[in-house]
């Protein structure tokens, strides 16, 4: 925790061993490698969920693509560069943007406490190795003193970069939550009516909705989702399925939401009918994996990933 602020946060101690990991003590946390998990992704806590400590809700991805190309750079699946033989693009830590845009060579950041619209927030910044496009960014994390169940997420081009199209932040594990009604403006859409008959062990292809089939609320955009199980906990899971894809816990809501949408803002959602890595099927059939927002570039654009309870 900080060493004399008026509000405690959760951040990294000056040892070089610290853990990576900030946000607010009792609420919505965010870490990087060498967390266990995948490289590649940021970690998403929320203890407030009656998660034992080690329990994660979601990971958050870092996907771009380059002006003139189609495909995206995967953080998480892309070979590295600066750490041969392991994939997963290396993740770190600063206190400034510009020392975001260095490789690292210190202990993890602890943040910078500030006052933002008279409201005490944390800003860590997260650098990311060059993807194999040419794509070179770096991540805006920040939290509120008044909101804490949520993060705000902000993605910047680096000066090296190729010119980007899109720089996209996508929650990547909502079957862990087995996320299956997404919360539209007027509607509730399930994963069986945009894939009927879906299976195997694939993703479904993502499913697009502009920015007018959103919630809003003034000019923010929301998007949402949730779970459709009201008694998540007894499901009977396959024998073959990890422990790590069981539930426990609160249920609750994730979302998106940005404040400043672009006109041509999509909401995309893809599904599975089995979990990551595994033939494992998911209790109930396919649930919501990637729920992301999708907008054309803008330099530090800002998104805000919340994690309410429901009950």
């Amino acid at each position: 925790m900080s060493d004399s602020d008026s509000t405690p946060w959760l951040r990294p101690s000056r040892s070089a061993s610290s853990e990576p990991r900030w946000g607010h003590p009792d609420g919505l946390q965010i870490g990087i490698a060498p967390i266990p998990g995948p490289r590649g992704l940021l970690r998403v806590f929320t203890p407030y969920l009656d998660h034992p400590r080690e329990r994660l809700v979601n990971f958050v991805a870092v996907e771009p693509i380059v002006q003139g190309g189609s495909e995206r750079g995967f953080s998480e699946l892309e070979a590295s560069s600066l750490d041969p033989g392991q994939r997963g693009k290396r993740f770190w830590s600063a206190d400034s943007s510009d020392l975001a845009e260095q490789e690292p060579d210190a202990p993890p950041a602890r943040g910078v406490i500030d006052a933002i619209d008279g409201v005490e927030t944390l800003t860590v910044w997260i650098g990311v190795e060059r993807f194999d496009s040419g794509a070179d960014v770096r991540v805006r994390v920040r939290f509120r003193a008044d909101r804490p169940h949520e993060v705000e997420l902000a993605g910047f081009a680096n000066a090296a970069s190729a010119p980007l199209s899109h720089l996209i932040l996508t929650a990547t594990m909502g079957n862990w939550a087995r996320l299956r009604r997404l919360h539209l403006a007027g509607r509730v859409v399930a994963p069986a009516e945009l894939w009927p008959g879906f299976s195997g062990t694939g993703f479904a292809e993502h499913a697009r909705f502009p920015l007018d089939a959103l919630t809003r609320d003034g000019d923010a955009a929301i998007v949402s989702a949730t779970g459709d199980e009201d008694d998540p906990w007894p499901v009977e899971y396959s024998a073959d399925t990890a422990d790590h894809w069981r539930f426990l816990g609160r249920r609750a809501v994730q979302s998106w939401r940005v404040d400043d949408p672009h006109p041509a803002l999509e909401a995309l959602v893809n599904a599975r009918w089995s979990y990551w890595a595994s033939a494992s099927p998911i209790p109930g059939g396919p649930a919501y994996e990637n729920v992301e927002v999708v907008e054309p570039f803008r330099q530090g654009a800002a998104l805000r990933f919340s994690v309410e309870p429901v009950d």
